[in-house]
C-alpha cells in the first residue's frame, strides 16, 4: 500500500514542533508547518473545476508567506492540477509533493494546530493518510504558552476550553479512525523518546531511524516555518518537561487559583489521559477571589471560546 501523508495536530506548545523536527530527520519524510491550507482555503472558493475559482484559490495560496517558503512552481501546479480530480485536497497535495520532491523525499506531511478539526475531509481525500495528535498537560501547556503580560482575567478559562475541545476531537477521531489516528502525550515523548518514536514509526509504516532521536537544528530538511514564534523546543537539542508550579521559561508560573480552575473544569479528562491532579489549598481570601472573581471571569472565557468555535464551524 502506498504510504500516505502524515499530519501532526494538537494545540500550540503541545510538542508538535519537536515531533515534526524528529520526523523530518527521517530520509523518507518531508514535513511542513503552518501552511494553513485546510483552514484558510478548503471550500472557500467554490467548485475548483471552474478555472476562475481555481485561479482565485491558487493566487490566495501563493500570496501566503509560509506557502512561499515551499518555493512552489505555479506553472507546474497549474499543469498537473488539471491532470487529476479538480479538488482542494489535490491542489494542497501538489504544493506538498513538489516540496518533498525537492528534498529528495517520497513522503510529505504537514503540522498545524487544530488540524484535527479536518480529520473527516482529510481521511476522505487521502485514504492512506495518518494523523498524530499531540496532547500536553493543560497546566504545563498554558504555562509554556503564556507570558506575564498575558495573565489576564478569563485567559485560563479560554485556554482550558480550547484544550477540552482538542481532547474531545482526539477521542472522537481515534474512535472513528482507530488505525489512522494516534494520540501521543508530550510527556511520554519526553520521558521515553526512543520507544515513543519507534511506536510512531510503526504507526506510520516507516522504519525507525536512530538519527531521529537527536532533535535537529532547523536545516533544509526542516526549514523555518515560524519556529521562532511559538511551540518551539526551548532547550535544543533536548526535549524537557516542566511542571505547572515552575515557570518553565515563560513569564510567570500558574497561580494556585489558575490551577484550581483548570483542574475543576478539565479534571475528568486530565485523569483519563493519565495526568495527576495537584492538591490545592486556598486561603479564605483566595477562595473568595476564586469563587467571585476568577470563576465568573474564566467562565466568560469558556463561553467566548465556544462562541468562536461555533462561528468557525458555521463558516466551515
Amino acid at each position: 500500500m502506498e504510504a500516505g501523508p502524515i499530519f501532526i495536530g494538537g494545540l500550540s506548545f503541545s510538542g508538535k514542533t519537536p515531533l515534526r523536527l524528529m520526523l523530518s530527520s527521517h530520509p523518507h519524510i518531508a514535513l511542513t508547518r503552518r501552511t494553513y491550507m485546510w483552514p484558510r482555503y478548503y471550500g472557500r472558493y467554490g467548485d475548483l473545476s471552474r478555472p476562475e475559482n481555481f485561479e482565485r484559490c491558487l493566487a490566495a495560496i501563493l500570496r501566503y508567506k509560509h506557502t512561499q517558503a515551499l518555493r512552489p512552481d505555479p506553472a507546474r501546479i497549474r499543469r498537473e492540477f488539471w491532470q487529476g480530480a479538480p479538488t482542494y485536497a489535490r491542489l494542497f497535495e501538489l504544493f506538498q509533493q513538489h516540496y518533498a520532491e525537492r528534498l529528495g523525499k517520497p513522503r510529505w506531511g504537514d503540522q498545524l494546530g487544530f488540524i484535527e478539526r479536518y480529520a473527516d475531509p482529510i481521511f476522505a481525500a487521502y485514504p492512506t493518510a495518518k494523523m498524530i495528535h499531540m496532547i500536553r498537560d493543560p497546566r504545563d501547556r498554558y504555562q509554556a504558552a503564556i507570558t506575564s503580560s498575558q495573565h489576564r482575567k478569563g485567559k485560563v478559562g479560554w485556554d482550558t476550553a480550547r484544550w477540552l475541545q482538542s481532547v474531545g476531537l482526539a477521542k472522537r477521531n481515534r474512535q472513528r479512525y482507530p488505525d489512522r489516528y494516534r494520540i501521543v502525550r508530550y510527556e511520554t515523548l519526553v520521558a521515553q523518546p526512543e520507544q515513543t518514536l519507534c511506536e510512531i514509526c510503526a504507526f506510520i509504516g516507516e522504519a525507525f531511524v536512530p538519527a531521529m532521536l537527536t532533535l535537529p537544528e532547523l536545516t533544509a530538511n526542516a526549514i523555518r516555518f515560524g519556529d521562532d514564534e511559538d511551540d518551539r523546543p526551548r532547550d535544543k537539542p533536548e526535549l524537557r518537561a516542566v511542571s505547572a508550579t515552575s515557570n518553565g521559561g515563560s513569564g510567570k508560573a500558574m497561580s494556585k487559583r489558575e490551577i484550581a480552575f483548570t483542574q475543576a473544569y478539565a479534571g475528568r479528562d486530565m485523569l483519563a489521559l493519565g495526568y495527576t491532579l495537584e492538591p490545592i489549598r486556598l486561603s479564605l481570601y483566595d477562595w473568595l477571589l476564586f469563587c467571585f472573581v476568577d470563576w465568573p471571569a474564566n467562565q466568560t472565557g469558556v463561553v467566548a471560546w465556544h462562541a468562536l468555535g461555533a462561528r468557525q464551524a458555521a463558516r466551515d
